[in-house]
């Protein structure tokens, strides 16, 4: 009989917060932050459309670390073992560090204040409407739009999860994808999983990288302006 995942966790006593927090998971909560802004930004500026990034970051670091903590036991020096609520802690840090840089305006508002976008347009220059902000300043920019978003998360929380018994998608789904992992099953699945997501991003870099030596004019040479929906659609962009 197969047990529910549920039930594989009910005997397991929930680690402290100290075991919790550890230097492991802020050390690749950095890492996977730095390549998810990075993907984060090229999205921003180019299509404008962010995806949810959960079950991705959740996917990255449990493989990460799980292949971490196999080689420090089989070499004898595994101290504490790799929890469910460590892999939260990862994917709740990435998923907030992306989600700076797509909220923060680096890709949108900052841009658009700036005296560089405001050169390219014929309207009238107001010395007001311009800010070229330093970096002290979007620091506390950012602890702004940081605090406010956590302000009213919590009593949309209250109203929307507690008191109406929603379900949070993402959250919801991540949740499962996460305890998932951790059953025998599921760490073979995430294994064939982020094997099948390097062999795509394999694909697309070699792709991008193909394109790249066919491309002499960005506005009207290479395959990325070949008219795969006709010529007329072509003109008319």
């Amino acid at each position: 009989m197969k047990l529910s995942v549920e039930r594989i966790f009910e005997g397991q006593p929930v680690p402290s917060w100290r075991d919790q927090l550890t230097w492991r998971a802020f050390g690749m909560s950095f890492v996977l932050s730095v390549l998810f802004c990075f993907i984060v930004m090229k999205l921003n500026l180019t299509t404008g459309i962010i995806p949810s990034l959960n079950v991705s970051a959740g996917l990255l670091g449990f493989f990460f670390i799980k292949t971490w903590t196999k080689l420090l036991d089989s070499a004898g020096l595994l101290r504490l073992p790799f929890t469910r609520q460590e892999n939260t802690v990862i994917q709740t840090c990435v998923v907030a560090s992306s989600g700076i840089a797509f909220s923060g305006g680096f890709g949108s508002y900052l841009f658009g204040m700036s005296k560089r976008i405001a050169q390219q347009t014929s309207d009238t220059q107001d010395a007001t409407d311009i800010k070229d902000p330093s970096l002290a300043w979007m620091i506390g920019f950012l602890f702004v739009v940081s605090f406010l978003g956590l302000f009213a998360v919590v009593p949309l929380r209250k109203i929307m999860i507690i008191d109406f018994k929603l379900t949070y998608p993402s959250g919801t789904a991540t949740a499962h994808l996460i305890n998932s992992f951790h059953t025998p099953e599921g760490a073979k699945l995430a294994k064939k999983q982020v094997r099948e997501l390097g062999k795509f991003f394999s694909f697309s870099f070699l792709w991008g990288f193909f394109q790249w030596f066919y491309t002499a004019d960005p506005d009207h040479c290479g395959f990325i302006n070949f008219p795969s929906l006709g010529l007329q659609a072509y003109e008319n962009m």
